[in-house]
């Protein structure tokens, strides 16, 4: 096994050098399925650029992954297509201009659109997709007026309440509804014939949790000392500075599609036209985020350039790579730590500008693991190189003033999980609205802080962390992730950071979760988990393995395992045997970024994790033989 572990490990390394870029980063797709094609259209169309080349190959691509039923599913093995998802294909494939209305696969889709319901049934962003083109009449889905935008960040319910992910949505939504903006698209189809009865208010919107935040915002903006026709214009004001300056230098909102979108029709909302120098900056941006995926061309939400480079400067480090592949990839990294303060500091104003964002482009919305990822890729180099050990020294400094009061690390901001999450009537609320600490980042924060920054459990920052981990442990002995898929995910985090704090192997916590592992071990040696463990919040098995899912299991495995072990030599040889494994679990999403809506998959993550993996493999098998 471990020939074949140092050849496996040989393998992955040459691969990763001949796909590395020019610039030292890796470019491997952010696939988030089909909801980003399918809107890219609707915005060609509405924006009337009927010669823009991208239009067919990504109603190819949607067109492809058409089930035989009519739908479109989120993952492989979802019992039934998701009807939003179907909604927003049929209406894409429609306005591209290459699918009929009349055609076997588009009445296939309407037939299953009116089975489940309609578009009274779909959700959220889909009915306001439909809103602002004029399909649908806005839904009275947030009965919040734009006029909260202006509540000081004193009241005790304002938009830097919520998470930047949920601002930087709801700015342009709250603009747009509040000018009831429609869009007529030339030539569109009439959906009428998804509709069935009106939709009425549901009940949810007015029970009393729900009603008395509404309550309060309302009475919030009538205190104020402007006239209501003042307010409404000092509202739509602000939500224009607020959305200008996030502009990243592509012209994206913060290079994330769904806000750059909205962006682009609350621009419009506001007077701007459509060939107005910033809209079409921004639609530029978001074009250029097209790739070539492994079924066609795909439209990304966003760029991963930088957590691509810097786990994998990680992992290559590991295996022992220390020439010229990895100083490029870190010189890469160091020049786009951010310098910028980001929407962050309202809720750390001590906190220095240091950390790294997602994208190839982001400059002010740092998150913590792309920045905790950075700093391990630049350690070695921070320890001889004086302008390195600077960035360090920052980073490092803003990891640790982003502790969450509870003693957890969450994504972008710190405490920004309002109790009022809860009440809010939106499907999964807590996904647009909430930063909350969780197991994932704070596992991983942890190992970063005890295995790379030599600090231990007598830190105080990984004292409360570790507390942190300690109670939100699952029952059996899993943890929940926030941003992958999912109990495995957390768990690995959880264990890999617990241990590298100096948490002894046998304490209670890691033996339940050491057992959990083996516990869901398949057959085959390997692991792999649903993305329904996510939409249901509970461990929902695969019924097959994954490259990913064993990795993360395999290193979990290790890191708290001292004597010889079945399931680790099984999980080894099911992900050498595999290595290069091409099938649909190779395409499985195992990241989220909303529950039940949103499923990511990395393309970078089936050379990473078994990178990883193998190299974990290896010193613990060495270690083993030198006891």
């Amino acid at each position: 096994m471990i020939r074949e572990a140092e050849q496996g490990r040989l393998y992955l390394a040459e691969k990763l050098r001949k796909e590395q870029l020019s610039n030292g980063s890796w470019d491997y797709l952010f696939d988030t399925g089909i909801k980003t094609d399918c809107f890219m259209i609707v915005l060609i169309r509405s924006l009337n650029l009927h010669d823009f080349k991208l239009t067919k190959p990504i109603a190819e691509r949607i067109a492809g992954r058409q089930e035989k039923d009519g739908s479109w599913r989120l993952f492989h093995d979802q019992e039934d297509g998701d009807l939003s998802t179907v909604i927003e294909a049929y209406y894409a494939l429609i306005l591209s201009g290459y699918y009929a209305e009349s055609s076997p696969r588009m009445v296939a889709a309407r037939e299953f659109i009116l089975s489940k319901g309609g578009i009274k049934k779909a959700g959220l962003f889909t009915k306001i997709l439909l809103a602002l083109t004029s399909q649908e009449s806005w839904p009275a889905l947030l009965p919040v007026p734009v006029e909260a935008i202006l509540l000081p960040k004193n009241f005790p319910v304002n938009m830097y309440d919520i998470s930047v992910y949920g601002r930087a949505n709801l700015v342009p939504i709250l603009v747009a509804a509040g000018k009831k903006f429609q869009l007529e698209i030339q030539d569109a189809p009439d959906l009428s014939c998804l509709k069935e009865e009106r939709v009425t208010e549901p009940e949810l919107y007015r029970s009393g949790e729900w009603r008395g935040i509404f309550s309060l915002i309302s009475s919030g903006v009538q205190s104020m000392a402007e006239g209501p026709g003042r307010l409404k214009e000092a509202a739509f004001k602000k939500a224009e500075t607020y959305m200008l300056s996030r502009l990243e230098s592509d012209g994206t909102l913060y290079s994330y599609f769904s806000c750059t979108f909205l962006m682009i029709y609350a621009l419009m909302a506001l007077g701007y036209e459509k060939t107005h120098p910033v809209i079409v900056k921004a639609v530029r941006g978001l074009a250029a985020m097209a790739a070539q995926s492994y079924d066609g061309v795909h439209m990304q939400y966003t760029t991963a350039h930088i957590w691509n480079t810097s786990l994998l400067s990680c992992a290559l480090q590991e295996a022992g790579v220390k020439d010229e592949m990895v100083k490029r990839a870190n010189r890469y990294l160091l020049v786009r730590q951010h310098s910028r303060f980001g929407d962050w500091v309202i809720h750390n104003p001590q906190g220095i500008p240091g950390g790294w964002g997602f994208s190839d482009i982001n400059s002010m919305n740092p998150d913590v693991d792309d920045t905790c990822a950075s700093l391990r890729a630049i350690q070695k180099e921070a320890a001889s190189d004086p302008l390195s050990l600077q960035a360090w020294k920052r980073g490092l400094n803003w990891v640790l003033s982003m502790q969450n009061g509870d003693g957890g690390w969450a994504s972008f901001e710190r405490n920004a999980n309002p109790p009022y999450v809860h009440f809010i009537p939106i499907s999964r609320a807590e996904f647009i609205i909430s930063d909350a600490s969780s197991a994932d980042l704070t596992g991983r924060t942890i190992e970063f802080l005890c295995g790379y920054a030599e600090m231990d459990m007598e830190s105080e920052a990984v004292a409360k962390g570790i507390q942190w981990l300690l109670n939100n442990q699952e029952r059996d002995g899993s943890w929940k992730s926030r941003w992958g898929i999912c109990y495995i995910y957390g768990t690995w985090a959880a264990l890999t950071g617990l241990r590298a704090a100096g948490y002894e192997a046998e304490k209670t916590a890691v033996r339940r979760a050491r057992k959990w592992l083996e516990t869901i071990q398949n057959r085959d040696g390997g692991w792999g988990e649903s993305c329904k463990s996510d939409v249901y919040s509970r461990y929902i098995p695969l019924g097959a393995s994954t490259l990913t899912h064993t990795a993360w299991a395999l290193e979990a495995l290790i890191c708290c395992t001292e004597h010889p072990s079945s399931a680790i030599e099984k999980g080894m040889g099911y992900l050498l045997s595999n290595l290069n494994k091409t099938d649909w679990t190779s395409h499985y999403p195992k990241g989220q970024g909303f529950a039940g809506q949103f499923y990511i998959h990395y393309h970078s993550y089936d050379l990473i994790f078994p990178l990883l993996a193998i190299s974990k493999y290896l010193k613990w098998s060495k270690d083993r033989e030198n006891a």
